[in-house]
């Protein structure tokens, strides 16, 4: 953004954290006018009678190279920036049991000297630290013990490449930088969460539980000792979490001392540490201007509203004089990498430190390797318990323990949601999970794709076929027999929403070739290829989607000649979110937007606030908060935890369903009904439950088929809704409130509200704002101006349904204070965003509507803060059979074929869900046979790791011309789109490790299943 384009009244109009104004600007924006000549949004073709099209909105920049990320922007392209690049590297320790002595510089020489040098003393002078999320020791002091291996330790900042470049070069890989002094062994600290799930259900899957955390409460720990969670005594007086472990004890009495025709098995699973390997390494790009007092960050994050609070948050508590902050958020893929990732901080840093002079800091892949968020490793303990006769499940225990690494991040929740995920298809009568998340010295674990789930329900799948064998059951029919149905409860004690379907899905895979004949086709190519052994697997797991506190808003508009503007609070990172909002708004619209704006953090025309922990917030202040109608307890979400097709999609379509019904819906009906005699309406009865949309034109009862540029037109014409913007919040259940339009009283799945109407007056749209973008002054105490992005950056795309998914799975931290993503509230400062400037003109321009009237709920209906206690209640199945070929003498496993079957309700682009599951199978093909990292002193945070040593499945390896996939078809059109980019990713993973168990007779419970001890198992 430049700076000079900062109006006094927009400045005036932002509000501010701890007094530093926060300007986000979304990518499109003027500021990057000049990157975007080859129009990274294209508009795309689509049909309205198929719905299908034909490429996604940035497909053509995807494939010409076009796109542009943070990782490519330097100074000197951006508008009002010095020219000057200047470059900086962080120094880390490689080791982290030892005390920090300091650095030696000597390989650099005095040609190579670093222009600054920025040590934890400089940052304790001028009063720099992360925030409680990110935890201590942002630069380590000397003196002390890193707490983990890559701990930084200081930042070196060169103002010009060359020298930079060949400092870099002279220190990567030296073992003499670091100075160590007396070994003290690594750090020892309390685990960063613990969880404890009992359920005891009723007489069957649908009567009252007996206790579950739902119902009651899940159980945490009394105390501490030694590092180690001490549990309440279970002595039953009273207390929720001792009646809660008196039923814990009950269970495992039971399952060491099981009833006679039990079948009792315990075994033990390990997975192991991964890296998310996302396309683009970490990086920022930041200038510290001293003489506006602004800070501008240019970087790659899934959460950008998260960033800028965090980054205003520490520059408020500084010494350096810092009234504006300005973020520009960009396109990237992170699959949960760049989710809550502390890299734009330190690149904040650089830039308080370089003399005025922008600074690029930007991982190599060894870096990457080093210090980016991995995949949790678990370590997994299972005993569950079987009637021999039934065949049907009895009970479980299960302990899950996430190595969370040096800092916490979003360990607690995701060692909570693998315990919470771990039943995945099946109903359990009786239920004890427990969840812990240890702090080490290995590098920091994050919102990583899978989030947990991976992890545990590919355990479960492996368990699961072994119990089947052991009872001489059919896999599939032992699953069927013990699948969770509608209405039945999770372990938690919730019902899933909806219909649950992981039974068809069963019965899907069951019928496929490749099952059925499995045994013939095991004789046949064992006798073509004696060398091989042939195995057929199989896994069916579900998948939740959401954090129970997802949160988005949306702005729709229609133009008076019939153009679709979209506006939203989701961030494309790569998956298609863009692509899916744009074509979500066909169903109740007819076409769809083709004027969009994304990772939008300023509405003001719906001034909406957040304070408070959605998680951690009691009733009693929840009821308190919401009786003002401008409160919701989550501002935006993250892209994160498959969001986007169900979370984004009910916000955008929600707009979408208001405009429908209170403009273009009296529109059709006044056109119809003008004539003589009532028009051609009067011989028919009109009811708006008729209404259709057919090949583009809208149709009710007979009607003539009217388009969205007649609608539009006269819905303007008559004054009737033309615009909306919304709010959504879900904790397992969507929000509703009560809202008056036009004096009609309704309800809706929505916590905010604000309308644009036409103008009848003069029969023409209101008067619009100029296309900078700058806020206009409320009118009256309940009217906003509109304001915002208004560029073109253009789509087409029908209701043909598809999830367009996020990669990775964000989750609460299970912490309190965290820097909200919000507004101000009235009681605590927020973070108040405004784009910098009009979109780059990329498709069809769209004239803003004049004024919104915020329009407050009369009543509203949050879901009880106990819902947070169901973790869980939307899901998506998925199964997948796999074919593998083993060879006898080195144990090399070839994947030969897969074929999977998905639940995901109503898709909005079908190639978008295609993508999804190809690209998530291929990355469970490589965590189930190749990917692994050690988690200490040789893994990668000694800085030596790169894809020469961390194996990622190449095409050859993933099946690639040989694979299929089918989607099971809605129960009806009006199904919700569900998320299904993670779970996409799990089955295979068990399908494959169950097939070498069948090619091979021998049961593998640690991942990765190598050559090597797949040749040991057979030696």
């Amino acid at each position: 953004m430049s700076r000079t384009s900062l109006s006094r009244r927009r400045f005036l109009q932002a509000s501010s954290l701890a007094g530093i104004t926060v300007y986000i600007a979304p990518f499109g924006s003027t500021a990057y006018a000049a990157l975007f000549d080859q129009r990274v949004l294209t508009p795309v073709r689509w049909d309205p009678a198929t719905g299908k099209a034909q490429f996604r909105v940035d497909g053509i920049a995807k494939v010409s190279g076009a796109k542009v990320f943070a990782r490519d922007i330097r100074a000197r392209d951006l508008p009002n920036w010095p020219e000057q690049q200047s470059h900086a590297l962080i120094l880390r320790a490689a080791r982290a049991d030892a005390v920090y002595q300091g650095f030696d510089l000597t390989r650099l020489g005095q040609d190579l000297k670093p222009d600054k040098i920025v040590t934890a003393a400089e940052l304790q002078r001028d009063g720099i630290a992360f925030t409680e999320f990110y935890g201590d020791d942002m630069l380590l002091p000397t003196g002390k013990t890193p707490a983990y291996l890559g701990h930084a330790v200081a930042i070196l900042i060169f103002h010009d490449f060359a020298r930079f470049r060949l400092a870099k070069d002279a220190l990567q890989f030296q073992t003499d930088v670091i100075k160590y002094g007396n070994q003290t062994g690594p750090l020892q600290r309390d685990p960063w969460g613990n969880f404890r799930y009992v359920r005891v259900g009723g007489k069957d899957g649908y009567a009252e539980d007996v206790f579950s955390s739902l119902k009651d409460a899940p159980i945490f720990p009394s105390q501490m000792r030694k590092h180690l969670p001490v549990w309440p005594d279970g002595k039953n007086h009273g207390d929720i979490g001792q009646e809660g472990m008196y039923f814990a004890q009950q269970i495992q009495h039971e399952l060491d001392n099981p009833p006679e025709g039990w079948l009792v098995l315990k075994r033990k699973f390990t997975s192991q540490s991964t890296d998310t390997a996302a396309l683009e390494p970490d990086n920022a790009n930041c200038w510290h201007d001293a003489a506006t007092q602004t800070m501008h960050l240019v970087v790659p994050t899934q959460s950008p509203s998260e960033v800028a609070a965090t980054a205003a948050a520490m520059l408020a508590k500084t010494h350096f004089n810092v009234k504006t902050l300005v973020m520009h958020p960009c396109y990237t893929v992170g699959y949960g990498s760049k989710d809550h990732c502390n890299m734009p901080f330190y690149g904040m840093v650089c830039a308080l430190y370089s003399d005025g002079k922008p600074v690029r800091i930007a991982n190599d892949r060894y870096e990457q390797f080093q210090t980016s968020l991995k995949r949790h490793a678990f370590d997994m303990d299972y005993t569950i318990a079987v009637d021999r006769k039934s065949g049907l499940i009895q009970s479980c225990a299960a302990q899950f323990v996430a190595n969370g690494g040096g800092r916490s991040n979003f360990s607690p929740s995701v060692a909570m949601v693998a315990a919470t995920a771990a039943q995945s298809i099946y109903y359990l009568p009786k239920s004890d999970f427990t969840a812990r998340a240890d702090a080490t010295r290995a590098i920091d674990a994050g919102s990583a794709r899978g989030y947990g789930t991976l992890q545990s329900m590919a355990a479960t799948e492996m368990l699961v076929d072994e119990l089947a064998h052991e009872l001489g059951l059919d896999p599939i029919e032992f699953r069927l027999r013990n699948v969770l149905k509608t209405g039945m409860k999770n372990t938690q004690g919730a019902i899933p929403a909806g219909a649950v379907r992981a039974d068809e899905v069963l019965q899907r895979a069951q019928q496929h070739p490749v099952w059925r004949d499995r045994e013939k086709r095991k004789a046949e190519f064992e006798a073509r290829d004696p060398a091989r052994l042939y195995g057929v697997g199989f896994a069916c797991v579900q998948k939740d989607f959401g954090t129970g506190a997802e949160s988005s808003l949306a702005k729709v508009e229609l133009s008076p000649e019939g153009k679709v503007l979209l506006r939203h609070s989701g961030t494309e990172i790569g998956t298609g979110m863009s692509t899916s909002q744009a074509l979500a708004c066909a169903r109740w619209l007819g076409e769809p937007a083709t004027d969009l704006g994304f990772a939008i953090t300023d509405w003001p025309d719906l001034p909406m606030t957040s304070s408070g922990d959605p998680y951690l917030m009691s009733q009693e202040d929840q009821d308190k908060l919401s009786a003002d109608p401008t409160w919701t307890p989550a501002y935006a979400s993250p892209a994160s935890a498959s969001n986007s097709a169900f979370y984004y999609t009910h916000t955008t379509r929600e707009a979408c369903r208001i405009i429908f019904d209170h403009g273009l819906w009296p529109a059709a009906v006044a056109i119809w009904s003008h004539g003589i005699g009532g028009g051609q309406a009067a011989p028919y009865s009109l009811r708006r439950e008729d209404a259709r949309w057919e090949n583009g034109l809208l149709t009710a009862n007979g009607m003539q088929g009217l388009s969205l540029k007649q609608l539009a037109a006269k819905a303007h014409e008559i004054g009737a809704v033309v615009g909306a913007t919304v709010h959504g919040f879900n904790r397992w259940q969507w929000t509703e409130a009560d809202f008056n339009i036009k004096g009609t009283q309704v309800r809706l799945p929505l916590d905010g509200l604000a309308l644009c109407f036409g103008n009848p007056s003069s029969g023409t749209p209101g008067q619009m704002p100029s296309r900078s973008g700058a806020a206009g002054s409320a009118a009256t105490p309940n009217t906003r101006q509109y304001t915002g992005d208004h560029g073109e950056n253009g789509g087409h795309g029908p209701d043909a349904g598809g999830n367009a998914e996020t990669g990775s799975n964000a989750k609460p931290d299970g912490s309190a204070g965290t820097a909200p993503n919000s507004a101000a509230s009235s009681n605590k400062p927020g973070v108040a965003t405004i784009d910098a400037g009009a979109n780059t003109k990329l498709g069809t321009t769209s004239k803003s509507m004049g004024r919104y009237q915020f329009t407050p709920r009369s009543a509203v209906y949050y879901p009880p803060v106990q819902r947070n206690n169901a973790a869980v209640t939307y899901y998506s199945a998925m199964a997948t059979l796999a074919e593998v070929a083993v060879h006898r003498d080195n144990g090399q496993v070839q994947l030969l074929n897969h074929h999977s079957v998905l639940e995901c309700g109503t898709l909005i682009s079908p190639e978008l869900v295609s993508g999804q599951i190809q690209g998530g199978i291929a990355m469970g093909i490589g965590h189930a046979l190749y990917e692994h990292l050690p988690l200490y002193e040789d893994g990668p945070g000694d800085g030596t790791w790169n894809f020469n040593r961390f194996h990622v499945p190449l095409a050859k390896e993933v099946a690639l011309w040989t694979q299929t996939a089918e989607i099971l078809p809605p129960l009806s059109e009006t199904d919700p789109p569900k998320g299904m980019a993670e779970v996409a990713m799990i089955p295979i993973v068990a399908a494959i490790v169950n097939g070498i168990t069948h090619a091979t007779g021998h049961r593998f419970r640690s991942l990765p299943v190598t050559a090597e001890t797949i040749q040991e198992a057979l030696a």
